[in-house]
């Protein structure tokens, strides 16, 4: 499936979240989106999946705009964050109600999620007991991350996947969206911190600062140098000026206060 942004703007307050022109992300690419904290990656992926209205603009999946229609929801896969849970089912009930809403009878489900057995292995399929909400936090996504994948989507859209997760299951997981995207031609979309497991995955990765995109480039063997210098060099940037505006603070005050008050005398002997 393909994604086309076109004047896509969304604002909190007097804050800009969101402030996009014109770009495209082509089917069957994995995309991701990098940038600080407050940088609109979720936001955006909000937008992306009608969670959120727009201000200005749109998104559109495969030229239709999301707002407009529901056609794209059965063919997307999605998890953001906890919220998409239902923290009082077990597992297999979830998978099961998640299957369903995607048209998949009983047989398709417990084959979808036995070929992800691997990624969870605590407990085995068909046999779950414990509920969502006595899962470990990591157990926790893994099921969200599941339920959003074996539904084999067209378009996947995943927000910070990797966090959360011991080493063992992220490298499962980079594999299994490798797969998902070789095997179906499934277009990955991802936001996270990790740049490395990003460059490892993405062949074509954003940085996002301040609700705009700054740079946008193909991955290479240099991308994951590329990214770290931007942002350590952003970070030092940050902190000079940070240093110099309170530099700048604190001799304005010491100013002040010296013109406010007279000279110390000299101690006397």
């Amino acid at each position: 499936m393909r994604v086309d942004v076109s004047g896509l703007t969304k604002t909190f307050g007097q804050k800009v979240a969101l402030d996009l022109d014109a770009f495209q992300i082509a089917e069957g690419s994995i995309f991701g989106l990098v940038g600080a904290n407050g940088a609109g990656k979720t936001t955006f992926l909000r937008l992306l999946l009608d969670l959120l209205k727009a201000d200005e603009g749109e998104a559109r999946i495969d030229g239709e705009a999301v707002h407009s229609t529901r056609r794209w929801k059965r063919r997307t896969g999605s998890y953001l964050d906890e919220s998409f849970l239902v923290e009082f089912l077990t597992s297999d009930e979830y998978l099961s109600f998640v299957g369903r809403v995607y048209g998949l009878d009983k047989a398709q489900i417990g084959d979808a999620a036995r070929r992800f057995q691997v990624f969870y292995p605590d407990e085995t399929f068909g046999e779950t007991r414990k509920y969502i909400r006595e899962l470990s936090r990591g157990n926790a996504k893994k099921i969200g991350l599941i339920a959003a994948m074996f539904v084999g989507p067209e378009l996947l859209v995943l927000d910070e996947p990797f966090a959360n997760l011991d080493p063992r299951s992220q490298i499962q997981l980079k594999l299994l969206i490798k797969d998902l995207n070789r095997s179906l031609g499934t277009t990955v979309i991802i936001s996270s911190h990790d740049l490395l497991h990003v460059t490892e995955i993405c062949d074509r990765i954003a940085i996002l600062e301040d609700g705009r995109i700054e740079r946008d480039m193909s991955t290479s063997g240099a991308t994951l140098r590329d990214l770290q210098k931007y942002f350590s060099e952003e970070r030092a940037t940050a902190a000079t000026t940070l240093l110099t505006d309170v530099s700048a603070g604190n001799g304005q005050s010491h100013s002040a206060e010296s013109a406010g008050r007279p000279a110390e005398e000299a101690p006397t002997k």
